[in-house]
């Protein structure tokens, strides 16, 4: 009866968090295919391993903690060099024009650490509380707040526009 239950309230969890979960595993892949098989790969052992999971109140942090370790996993065995996908070499390759909204924001977070960029992502992306990542990442919630403050510092100092000759500092 409880692992029905579980089984109940993860499909529910799957389907109402649908792209949010996937949009956390392209966060970490930067590809849609290898996004696609994360989140399958995460829904297939968080169903063959449903008897691992105490809390139901928790289905949600447990099921984004394993597409965090497939994503992770993933990442490590592939030791993966971002490439671009095809609509980004079509898109350049017909002369569109630029569009740079977000792209120091992105770049900034892709050099980030993995342990800075995975609570940034699920904090302010996934827009999750810091318990919540705390739990999805298998941390202290002082460690997270400390990650968390050590990530925003570190963006600060990437996103910080240094003045060109002639522009005065204000």
């Amino acid at each position: 009866m409880l692992n029905r239950k579980h089984e109940k309230l993860l499909i529910l969890c799957i389907t109402e968090h649908k792209e949010n979960v996937y949009r956390l595993a392209y966060s970490y892949v930067k590809n849609k295919e290898d996004a696609l098989d994360i989140v399958q790969d995460a829904i297939y052992k968080a169903m063959t391993n449903m008897d691992r999971l105490k809390d139901s109140e928790a289905v949600k942090s447990w099921f984004y903690r394993i597409v965090v370790n497939t994503a992770l996993d993933f990442l490590r065995r592939k030791k993966i060099v971002h490439m671009a996908d095809h609509e980004i070499i079509e898109f350049h390759a017909m002369g569109a024009e630029d569009i740079y909204s977000d792209l120091d924001l992105q770049r900034s977070l892709d050099d980030l650490p993995v342990k800075y960029r995975s609570v940034i992502v699920l904090r302010y992306f996934e827009d999750m509380k810091i318990e919540e990542v705390a739990d999805v990442l298998g941390e202290n919630v002082n460690t997270i707040k400390t990650r968390l403050y050590q990530a925003l510092q570190l963006l600060r100092i990437k996103m910080t526009v240094e003045p060109t000759e002639g522009e005065q500092v204000k």
